[in-house]
């Protein structure tokens, strides 16, 4: 079934299908999402709503998951200004500092993500900051929803029943360091590697992202999602500054102001998506688990403790204060 995101963004790409050959060439991509993901969707309409804004004068080239390189190659292109657009899950490799947008139980309701994640919010402004640091501009938060443990055979509920689970993580700061305070055991793989892994026995499952990835990639091979909510997944819509900078001040204001409709139609659309997303995957096979209030207020005072420390010698105690001072 497809989803209402479809819709949304048929909205903002309106209905040509024909690019256009502009005076300017721009290039997008995703590092995680085939055409038909959401993120895929996503780029493809912004593409489209960019060309179509700008009359014929710029024409967009879209790139989708493993067409440029890996998650960590690809990110490479944007910082390197080879790649004009992004919607991203990015790497620390740069800068730790980026890794405050997977602070692990920074907020802890949609309520507070929408707050803190739209423009104007609390983090938007720390989050702007550290991108900028690599040449690169932040036009804001793609929201998914909160993450959780995918595997197979086993899942668990508390840290101790983690023990003998390993599990797939991102390659950057914090996801390990969190996972690892949960109980888990990690094994720091590419996302491109991820099904190879599980279906060999090196891993047990997937962490870290919410239902849809899990169960469209992997639904095969796993039996159960334990929605841990130990983060609030998000994409980063980026340019390169330097390709940013060359456009003129029209051209400018188009890009910022399609990313812009492109983050809040998925803030609209994100909630309802993320609990379709949870119905289908049940509807499939797959067993869904929400911890209860007990069982969360134990992860999130282990996990705090033994990450947020970290966070301070890696993001600096500046920033982590502000997470602080909003946290709940």
């Amino acid at each position: 079934m497809k989803s209402k995101f479809l819709g949304a963004a048929t909205a903002l790409a309106l209905s040509c299908s024909v690019a256009f050959a502009g005076d300017v060439e721009l290039k997008v991509t995703t590092d995680s999402g085939f055409p038909d993901s959401p993120s895929g969707m996503a780029i493809a309409a912004w593409a489209k709503a960019i060309e179509e804004g700008s009359n014929g004068e710029i024409e967009v080239k879209v790139f989708y998951q493993d067409e440029l390189g890996t998650q960590l190659e690809v990110f490479d292109l944007l910082v390197a200004g080879e790649v004009d657009l992004m919607l991203a899950w990015p790497s620390t490799t740069y800068d730790k500092r980026i890794g405050v947008v997977t602070t692990p139980f920074m907020v802890s309701s949609w309520e507070e993500a929408t707050d803190a994640l739209r423009p104007g919010g609390w983090a938007n402004s720390i989050i702007d900051e550290v991108f900028a640091g690599i040449g690169l501009k932040y036009l804001g938060a793609w929201p998914e929803g909160f993450a959780g443990i995918a595997t197979r055979g086993k899942y668990a509920t508390t840290i101790e029943g983690a023990n003998d689970i390993k599990v797939r993580t991102a390659p950057y700061f914090p996801n390990p360091e969190s996972l690892q305070a949960m109980g888990y055991q990690t094994e720091v793989i590419e996302w491109g590697e991820t099904y190879t892994s599980i279906q060999t026995g090196l891993v047990d499952g997937d962490s870290g992202n919410v239902i849809y990835w899990d169960y469209e990639y992997f639904g095969d091979l796993l039996d159960y999602f334990v929605h841990t909510k130990h983060k609030f997944g998000t994409g980063s819509i980026l340019a390169s500054k330097g390709s940013f900078d060359e456009l003129s001040p029209e051209h400018q204001k188009l890009v910022v102001d399609t990313a812009t409709q492109m983050m809040e139609i998925q803030f609209d659309a994100a909630q309802a998506e993320d609990d379709r997303n949870i119905a289908r995957a049940i509807d499939g096979g797959m067993k869904y688990i929400e911890l209860s209030e007990e069982e969360t207020a134990a992860l999130k005072e282990v996990v705090r403790s033994k990450v947020w420390p970290l966070m301070d010698e890696n993001i600096g105690s500046e920033i982590m204060d502000k997470i602080r001072a909003h946290a709940k």
